[in-house]
């Protein structure tokens, strides 16, 4: 079933990121966590993607698995890394014959190594083009990734971020076929209000989902903000360097803190919450356990 079909119904949409394991042993982790979670019943989850090779073999394989066994709605991500637009659309092919509906379209982050992102000949320089593609090509929904403090390389005189631009790239991702977008990770519920009330009065109308991240470990959450420009509240960053020889402490502060957005999000408005769970299930299932006491799944035809 098409995710915007999923956004249509009027009630909160929940979903999963996950991504797919090196080892066997991840892949049983992984397996454990989307059983735990699939009883909260998700409205879809989504698997990330790597360029070429084993990565995107086990993406494919993976949405496929959790599609088919587990019954959640799985979405595929899908980059212009590495990738000519025979590779993609083979990937695409293969996605439509395992019985998958939806794709998230991403540029994707440069290769290691690499300090700015370069296409391959014959591939895709913008998420927009590998859009407007899969549109063209391919009966998907299509997905897209947006920023709510701006994308880290759209930046402006002196550095700082050009969120004009940033808005007009991101219109020229939903004119090319998006048809809902998921933000990047933020800590600031207002940074997401103030994105989705630039982006109406841009003229965009798909659903935007906030995209959220459980705090567990405070060098990994630096890390992340560190490579994606997201920003982390000075109130919560110092709390958080309190606590951090505590990893007790850590888990229930983040997971308090990221309840509280949840529901803050949802009573605001927001259609819904994309979990990034970093292939774990413990913060996330008690977010959504709360979070389910009130705003139950529907009731499942007898």
């Amino acid at each position: 079933m098409r995710i915007r079909e999923l956004l249509s119904t009027g009630r909160p949409c929940f979903s999963f990121e996950f991504f797919p394991p090196k080892t066997d042993a991840g892949l049983e982790q992984l397996r454990q966590s989307i059983r735990a979670l699939r009883d909260l019943h998700p409205t879809f989850v989504s698997v990330t993607y790597g360029a070429g090779g084993s990565t995107r073999d086990r993406t494919i394989e993976l949405v496929a698995e959790i599609q088919r066994h587990y019954g959640v709605q799985a979405m595929a991500h899908l980059t212009c890394v590495g990738a000519t637009r025979e590779e993609i659309g083979d990937v695409l092919h293969r996605l439509r014959s395992a019985g998958v509906d939806n794709v998230l379209a991403l540029r994707g982050d440069p290769p290691k190594g690499q300090e700015r992102f370069e296409a391959v000949e014959g591939g895709f320089r913008y998420a927009s083009e590998l859009a407007a593609f899969i549109k063209q090509n391919h009966p998907f929904c299509i997905g897209g990734a947006c920023y709510p403090e701006g994308h880290l390389e759209c930046t402006g005189a002196g550095g700082a971020r050009d969120l004009a631009r940033d808005l007009e790239n991101l219109q020229r991702k939903v004119d090319a076929g998006a048809e809902f977008l998921i933000t990047q990770l933020f800590f600031d519920n207002q940074k997401y209000f103030d994105f989705v009330a630039r982006a109406r009065s841009a003229g965009i109308g798909v659903p935007i989902i906030p995209g959220i991240m459980p705090i567990t470990n405070v060098e990994q959450i630096r890390r992340f903000t560190q490579m994606c420009g997201a920003t982390i509240p000075e109130r919560l960053l110092t709390e958080l360097d309190r606590l951090k020889d505590d990893e007790d402490a850590v888990l229930s502060q983040g997971v308090a803190y990221a309840a509280a957005q949840c529901f803050d999000l949802l009573q605001r408005g927001a259609p819904g919450i994309h979990f990034y769970t970093l292939n774990k299930s413990a913060a996330t299932r008690t977010i959504l356990t709360a979070l389910r006491t009130v705003w139950p799944p529907a009731a499942r035809p007898a």
